[in-house]
């Protein structure tokens, strides 16, 4: 006949009965402790399907100090994280990494500078083990925030904020994860200058924020004269794209090339050209940076732009942060920062 299953919800002592160990035993088992000989954490682990275990979460935050949380915060108000899809994109690469790693993703929205104070309780609160943050902008108190309540906090894209030289910030190191920006604007610039193109305009980022800077910079880095006319500002918005390339063709009427800072902002100044009547890419050659999901490619013609592999950024975030909460590394130790190698995917615009 086969074994009953206690009534009720399954406690653990039920579940050390079943396996035939200690208390002790099956506890270290359920909450990932070391010290236990594989053929008993087998029994434990067969014991806990068995029974259909779940372990109390209270209580496995009083035993291992941890709540299995980590919040990811989106320095961005709502409309802009559900409209481009590199938030998605980011988020998507964090979620399955903490799924492997049986770990809750809490979101948190920056909508409102109000909106700190009640990020910064909840972090204090004890509700989460550490912290992911993207998008964030030179005065951005965050950075503060976390080393104030000594918060383990991976950043992405590189630290840039007021008072921080070279990587440190007067709180200290900080830890992120970033495409190589810089680069990836001289290699899209290059392409256009080896196509032939000599009036090569930028559609640049916000300018708080270091991903944008980087990419100006690496554009400069290949047009050293390059007229300070044919720079003009967006926002990272295909509307942003659309009213800094209007701006570009009032100021320089006779550019033959633009490189948007991101692919949204190459589908605004797409539109543009259009309405004005310029062919992409006989009379004007484009080039965004990200690779967007569903964006590069939907474009007439498709767009040629810099890629970077933005779910894996996330992934490699989250894997810092990891690290940072292994007690063998000592405590809120956030170990190494990442800059990930980007590439020129060339399609039709360009």
């Amino acid at each position: 006949m086969a074994e009953q299953v206690p009534a009720g919800r399954p406690t653990l002592e039920a579940v050390a009965a079943r396996a035939g160990v200690s208390r002790a035993t099956a506890s270290r088992v359920v909450n990932g402790g070391d010290g236990v000989r594989a053929h008993l954490v087998d029994k434990v682990r067969a014991a806990i399907v068995d029974l259909g275990y779940v372990p109390n979460h209270a209580a496995r935050t009083l035993v291992t100090r941890r709540t299995g949380a980590v919040a990811v915060i989106i320095a961005e108000p709502e409309i802009r994280i559900f409209s481009d899809p590199f938030f998605s994109r980011q988020v998507r690469g964090i979620s399955k990494e903490l799924t492997a790693h049986d770990t809750q993703l809490v979101l948190l929205l920056v909508e409102h500078r109000g909106d700190y104070d009640r990020i910064e309780r909840y972090l204090a609160g004890g509700h989460v083990d550490g912290a992911l943050a993207f998008s964030l902008h030179t005065d951005d108190p965050l950075p503060a925030i976390t080393h104030r309540i000594g918060m383990p906090t991976v950043y992405g894209g590189r630290p840039g904020w007021t008072g921080q030289a070279d990587g440190a910030a007067p709180y200290g190191p900080l830890s992120y994860v970033d495409a190589d920006n810089r680069g990836g604007a001289r290699e899209a610039v290059r392409y256009l200058l080896s196509r032939g193109r000599r009036q090569i305009a930028h559609i640049a980022g916000p300018l708080d924020q270091t991903s944008a800077t980087d990419r100006l910079d690496g554009y400069r880095d290949v047009l050293l004269d390059a007229d300070p006319a044919l720079v003009a500002e967006g926002d990272f918005t295909a509307a942003g794209g659309a009213r800094a390339m209007a701006e570009l063709l009032e100021r320089c009427p006779d550019l033959d090339a633009v490189f948007a800072a991101n692919d949204l902002m190459a589908t605004g100044a797409l539109g543009v050209l259009r309405e004005r009547g310029r062919s992409v890419p006989q009379d004007v050659a484009l080039v965004g940076f990200d690779d967007a999901e569903l964006v590069a490619e939907g474009t007439d013609p498709p767009l040629t732009t810099v890629r970077q592999d933005i779910e894996g950024m996330g992934r490699l975030m989250v894997r810092l942060l990891l690290r940072s909460l292994d007690p063998a590394l000592g405590s809120h130790r956030v170990p190494g920062s990442v800059i990930t190698p980007t590439s020129l995917v060339v399609r039709g615009s360009a």
